[in-house]
Formats: structure tokens, C-alpha cells, sequence
């Protein structure tokens, strides 16, 4: 948890925020009846506020999972069945998969609970309660005599409330969450479970239809689900994985609609964003596309480098697929992003809202006492840390993104008090070591990070100022007459980290011998360089930045206050949020309409057998030629596929539960539109919208396309 800080308005405030159009906002569940319910219901909601968040009855939010930190799920059947997106599963499904059994490019399914896979290390959570404690927070630290010793009897309170909260049940964490910039906190209680076992997913030429081509666009038909099921001792209690775990039956789980949607039809979406912006100044908006800039240019490199050996080797394919996903999905965010707040004038924007500000601030003698400089001092800050960011960022997405010393830096930190330790601990230590350096390189190719290597070495020369290069750089020059390839083939022929056999072998003659160092080895002392120059970056922006935190809480006191009765909502912060709107269509440019949803005639017609990214697999188009649908065709016999809605949704909300008025399940959320992706920094009520797969493709995938509509028979459908 970040230090706390105090709070510079009056609790009476609380409820305040920046002006939120009906659609815009990442609402606190708490709130709702206070602040959102009468609009909701007018708007087409049928559901009460303790419907959808109730901390002594089940709830809505009972069913909605943070689904392994990064992403949301949703619980759809008594047994713990989860559902989730394609591309959050993504990473598990690659850890399982092999060349002879590829589930990301074939698909999955388990016909029966035995063949359900056990996923190591990956968790859901669900939200007990999330409480406001900011009084009792301000109340404990009422007494203290400076701004240090405040922030030591708030973390002292924070950490009793935190203990309290979880009492002698082992199965529940807490943690208390900084929200409005630091002006306010909640307690969140959280139980997670351990034991996550895969179920199933389609191709991904179905999952992941349209690939990076189609990554944040409209229209889209991509099919983005996969399916997991939570297990728990015979209880119904968090445990490790046991092959004597059984089935979760949750708390409450939801029911799917088979109506469909129309347009105007309500519709909401509770997740967990991750993080979004919108308190940012112009000149920190400016900040934004400067780094911006820098990690695609570094990120465009590196992926041609893999897409080559991917697109060569099926084995390269499958161990680098889901780097490949992750590092491509953030290139691309970037790219809109800045065109966006280029074609929006979003810069522009804030600044006329920064001199809204200031005028405030001038019209009453009190507030300039308060607030007078705040802007100034942002500005100043703001100006001297851009460089520092773009440096940074032009370091860990270039030098910080070669694998070979990655490992190095971690093998050589767990291991650098190794002779210090017992016998015992020495063997757990060097298990622990073994364990991860067999994931590892699991999922590492020598070849392809000697090329990505060399790629980022020749980025960071281009890209950093002479005196920010890492000392390694000299010895290119000196040792190898400035030859980058010469110096990265020696690197890899002589580091004992270029494999895993190397990487034991070494690690044992040196433990044989009483003493693990690996001060000679060239991968380790590369990114001991590199973390040289880094940490002397990161100190100096970390200084500025600690100052423009509490510039920024003051900022954002001063913001409410301004629009003191207006709608509230704080940024996103991976907590949980609910967003609502509209289905909806929009219009990106003039002449151009888009509709509210596609059809699976959508994938026939962007059908390329020739493009991995538009490949459609034969069965898809025997049972579209068959208008084999089911019971989930639309009313005219087409193939629903996806929709949009006006939410107001971030990352950390895929895989987001989309609801009808009734509560039901329509859609799952899985991404944003290209014409709004500054939506981070502004709501754009007339182009933002949601992506969500429409939860009867999913239905018809599953069964249909899977064969495993045996599924369904544990799920609620209406």
C-alpha cells in the first residue's frame, strides 16, 4: 500500500467529482443507491442497489471474480464454472499447451470434470465488502505533530483495520485502497482461491479472430471466451490444488440470457479496471505521448524480431504466442492513444480545463489560501520528469526486455546470499531456483533473444543520450571494434544462462565449490550495467514524482471541491467497479455509421486462408453454410457475434460480466474502440464504446462448434 497521505477537504465532500455524462463513470458498488440507482433504473434497470452489491445477502457481485489479477470473470453455474476472455486465459492456455497437444491454435475441451486441467499459480478472488474508512483513517492520525509522523499513525491504523478484517480466517485477505489521488480510502475484503483448473476454449482462429488487425476496432467478430472452473476443499474453503478438491458451489451465479439485445436496450458491466487518468494536467497529458512514443518504437522492433521466428517455427509460435499478445496488445493501446488525444484535442482540452481551475481558484480569497500554486507547481514537475520518463521507458522496453539477463538477474539475486544459509534452506533455496528456471526456459528460444538482443542493444544506442548508454557499451567498443552482433554472440556462447542444462550445470559446479557468484558471467553483468543506469534514472524521477503525487492529491481536492454536486467517480485502481449505458451504435467520421452488432456473416466475409489472423476453421463454416444455429440465432436466422454499449470500461475489465436490465448475462466484455482511445485520460460520450462478444456465440461456439454442450446443462439459461 502506498503511504497514506492526509486529506486536505472536508469528509463533506466526499461525493463529489468531475462532471460525468449518464454513460461515463467506473462506479464504487457501496455507492449506488446513493448516487446511481435512480438514473439506472430510469434508464431500463429493473434491479435494486442490494441486488448488485449486498454485504449480508447474496448479490451480483457474489458472481464476479478477479480473474488472475489482470482480468475479470464470471461465475455461470453452481459448480464454480467460470467464464472469462480468450486473451486472459491466454497465458495459462499456452502453459499448458505443447507441439503435440497446441490448445491455443486446436482449442480445448474437458467432457468431464477428470479432464478439467489444473493451472498452477493462477488465482480468482472474489470481494467480500469494500468499506469507506476514511474518518477513522483521519481520526488516528489526528494527533500528530508533523506530515511524517502522520503518515506512520495512518499506516499503523491501516494495518490493525487489515488484521481485524481478515481475524483467524486464513482464506481472506484485505488491503485498504487509495482513491481520489489519496484523499480518500476503503477497506476491500477479498477471499481467493487457488485451485483454478482449465475447462475449455476455442482456436484461437475463433478466440482471437482478427488478431492484432482487428485489436481494439470496430466491427468486430472475434469470439473472445475461455472457460475455467474454481475447485475448493470438501468445505467449499480456498485450498492448494488436490486431486480431493471438488467443484466450488458459489455463493450466487449467474443467469444467461438467450433474449438477446437491441438497441437502447440497458445495459451495465461490473469488473475490475485497472487504472485510467482523468485527472491528468495538459502538460501531463503531453508527458503521456512522449512515453508513449518511446515503448512503440521499442515495441514495433522487438515484434518483428519474434513475428519472423514465430511465424517460421511452430514451436517458436507456441512459446513466444503469449509474449507476443501481451507486449502487441500495449503497442497498439499506445499508437491509438496518442492519435487520439492528437485527433480529439485532448491536450487542449485539459488546458482549458486547468484555466477553469485557476479561475476558481482566483474568484474567492479562501481558495487561492488553499489551492494557489498547485498548477504552477504540477507544471514544473511535470516539465523536468518528462525526459526522465522517456529514458526510462526507452531503457526497460529495449535493454530491459532481453531474456537471457532477465534470468540471469534473477537466478543471481536468489542466490546471492546462498553460502550464507544452512543446509537446509539451501535446498529449498536451490529448489525454488530450479522450479522457475524450468518455467523459464520452457517458453525460451536462444535464437530468436540473441536477434531481439542485438535489435534493442542497436534501439538503446540510437535512443538514449551518450552518458545514460550502460557500461557494457564501452566494452562493445573496446573489446569488439563497436561490432553489436560480435559482442551478443559472444555473450550467449559464453554465459551460462544461454540454456537450461548450462544454467544447472554451472549453478552446481559452483554450490559443489561452496560459493554461487556469477560477477564473471557477461549475461549478469549486462544487466548489472543496465540496473545501474536505471535505478539512477528511476531515483531521480521517483523524487520528482513523489513531489507531483502530492501536488496531483491536492489537485484533485481542489477539483471536487470545484464540482462540489456533480457526479462521482474516482480513477480506476483494479478495484471493483460497475459502468452503465446503452446499447448503442455511433458514427466515426462523417457518412460512416456503425451498427450496434455483427454477425457471424461477418467472419465468412473477412475469411483470408492466406492471413493466420483471418483463418476460419472448416467446421465454423459448415455449420454457417447449414445455418445450423440452434436456439441461438437472432430472430431472422442470423448469427449474433458481437455488440457494443456506451460503458465506460479499461483494461483490467475483460473478460467484464455484460448484464441486461434484469440482471442476466449478455456479453462479455473484451475490448475498447479505436476512435476513443484516449478514453483513459477523457470519456468521449459520442464514440466511446465497449466490445462485448455476444453471450450466445458463445453459447453456440460451445456447443455447436465444441461438442461440449454438455456445459450448458450446469449453467441457468433464459
Amino acid at each position: 500500500m502506498k503511504t497514506l497521505k492526509r486529506s486536505v477537504i472536508a469528509l463533506a465532500v466526499a461525493l463529489l467529482c468531475l462532471p460525468a455524462t449518464a454513460d461515463e463513470g467506473m462506479w464504487l458498488l457501496p455507492l449506488l443507491e446513493k448516487m446511481n440507482i435512480k438514473t439506472m433504473q430510469q434508464m431500463g434497470c429493473e434491479l435494486s442497489a442490494s441486488d448488485i452489491y449486498n454485504i449480508n445477502h447474496s448479490s451480483l457481485k457474489d458472481a464476479v471474480v478477479h480473474f488472475g489479477g489482470g482480468c475479470t470473470g464470471e461465475v455461470v453455474s453452481s459448480r464454480g464454472l467460470l467464464l472469462t476472455n480468450h486473451h486472459c486465459g491466454y497465458s495459462s492456455i499456452q502453459r499448458l499447451s505443447t507441439v503435440e497437444h497446441d490448445y491455443l491454435t486446436d482449442g480445448y475441451w474437458a467432457m468431464d470434470f477428470s479432464q478439467e486441467l489444473p493451472v498452477p499459480g493462477l488465482t480468482v478472488t472474489f470481494m467480500e465488502s469494500m468499506t469507506d474508512v476514511t474518518k477513522q483513517l483521519e481520526k488516528a492520525a489526528r494527533k500528530a505533530k508533523d506530515e511524517a509522523q502522520r503518515d506512520s499513525l495512518m499506516n499503523a491504523a491501516a494495518q490493525k483495520m487489515i488484521a481485524d478484517a481478515k481475524g483467524d480466517n486464513p482464506f481472506l485477505t484485505a488491503s485498504v485502497s487509495a482513491l481520489y489521488g489519496g484523499n480518500y480510502y476503503y477497506l476491500i475484503v477479498y477471499k481467493v482461491y487457488r485451485d483454478v483448473r482449465f475447462v475449455g476454449a476455442p482456436p484461437s482462429s475463433i478466440g482471437k479472430f482478427g488478431a492484432d488487425t482487428d485489436n481494439w476496432m470496430w466491427p468486430r467478430h472475434t469470439c473472445d471466451f475461455s472457460m475455467f472452473r474454481i475447485y475448493s476443499d470438501k468445505d467449499g474453503n480456498p485450498a492448494e490444488y488436490s486431486p480431493d478438491n471438488v467443484p466450488y458451489n458459489p455463493v450466487t451465479h449467474l443467469t444467461i440470457s438467450l433474449k438477446g439485445i437491441n438497441e437502447g436496450d440497458f445495459s451495465m458491466i461490473i469488473g475490475y479496471p485497472g487504472s485510467t487518468n482523468r485527472y491528468l494536467t495538459g502538460p501531463e497529458i503531453s508527458m503521456v505521448r512522449a512515453g508513449n512514443e518511446a515503448g512503440i518504437y521499442c515495441r514495433g522492433h522487438r515484434q518483428e524480431v519474434l513475428m519472423a521466428d514465430m511465424l517460421a517455427d511452430p514451436e517458436v509460435r507456441l512459446k513466444y504466442a503469449s509474449k507476443y499478445s501481451s507486449s502487441s496488445n500495449y503497442w497498439k493501446n499506445w499508437i491509438g492513444m496518442n492519435e487520439q488525444i492528437a485527433n480529439l484535442n485532448v491536450e487542449e482540452r485539459r488546458y482549458e480545463n486547468d484555466n477553469a481551475f485557476r479561475n476558481w481558484i482566483a474568484a474567492k480569497p479562501g481558495r487561492n489560501k488553499k489551492y494557489a500554486g498547485v498548477l504552477d507547481e504540477i507544471y514544473s514537475l511535470v516539465d523536468k520528469m518528462t525526459q526522465y520518463d522517456v529514458n526510462l521507458t526507452y531503457l526497460t522496453e529495449s535493454l530491459g526486455r532481453v531474456e537471457i539477463a532477465s534470468v540471469a538477474n534473477n537466478v543471481g539475486t536468489r542466490l546471492r546470499n546462498y553460502d550464507s544459509f544452512n543446509e537446509a534452506t539451501r535446498a529449498d533455496l536451490m529448489d525454488a531456483v530450479i522450479t522457475y528456471m524450468e518455467g523459464f526456459y520452457k517458453d525460451y528460444n536462444m535464437p530468436t533473444d540473441v536477434k531481439v538482443t542485438k535489435e534493442m542493444i542497436r534501439v538503446a544506442k540510437d535512443k538514449l543520450p551518450a552518458d545514460l548508454l550502460p557500461e557494457f557499451f564501452e566494452v562493445i567498443d573496446s573489446e569488439f571494434a563497436g561490432d553489436i552482433d560480435a559482442y551478443v554472440d559472444d555473450l550467449f556462447a559464453t554465459s551460462a544462462f544461454s540454456s537450461l542444462e548450462k544454467a544447472k550445470t554451472d549453478i552446481a559446479a559452483k554450490a559443489a565449490n561452496g560459493r554461487i557468484s556469477f560477477v564473471d558471467d557477461p549475461a549478469y553483468m549486462f544487466v548489472q550495467d543496465y540496473r545501474t543506469v536505471g535505478i539512477a534514472v528511476s531515483m531521480a524521477y521517483n523524487e520528482l514524482a513523489e513531489k507531483l503525487e502530492a501536488a496531483h492529491k491536492k489537485y484533485i481536492a481542489g477539483q471536487l471541491e470545484m464540482n462540489a454536486g456533480k457526479a462521482v467517480y474516482p480513477d480506476a485502481n483494479s478495484t471493483m467497479r460497475l459502468t452503465y449505458g446503452t446499447v448503442k451504435a455511433y458514427e466515426p467520421k462523417d457518412g460512416v455509421i456503425y451498427k450496434y452488432y455483427t454477425t457471424l456473416k461477418g467472419v465468412m466475409e473477412k475469411e483470408d486462408p492466406d492471413n493466420w489472423e483471418f483463418v476460419v476453421p472448416q467446421k465454423l463454416k459448415d455449420l454457417y453454410a447449414a445455418k445450423d444455429f440452434g436456439r441461438y440465432a437472432n430472430p431472422d436466422g442470423s448469427m449474433p457475434n458481437c455488440f457494443i454499449m456506451t460503458g465506460d470500461i479499461t483494461g483490467g475489465n475483460s473478460g467484464s460480466p455484460v448484464f441486461n436490465g434484469r440482471g442476466e448475462l449478455t456479453g462479455l466484455a473484451f475490448d475498447g474502440n479505436w476512435e476513443a482511445m484516449s478514453g483513459d485520460i477523457i470519456f468521449e460520450p459520442d464514440l466511446q464504446r465497449c466490445i462485448c462478444v455476444d453471450i450466445r456465440y458463445v453459447l453456440f461456439i460451445i456447443d455447436k462448434f465444441g461438442g461440449a454442450g454438455y456445459l450448458l446443462n450446469e449453467m441457468t439459461l433464459d
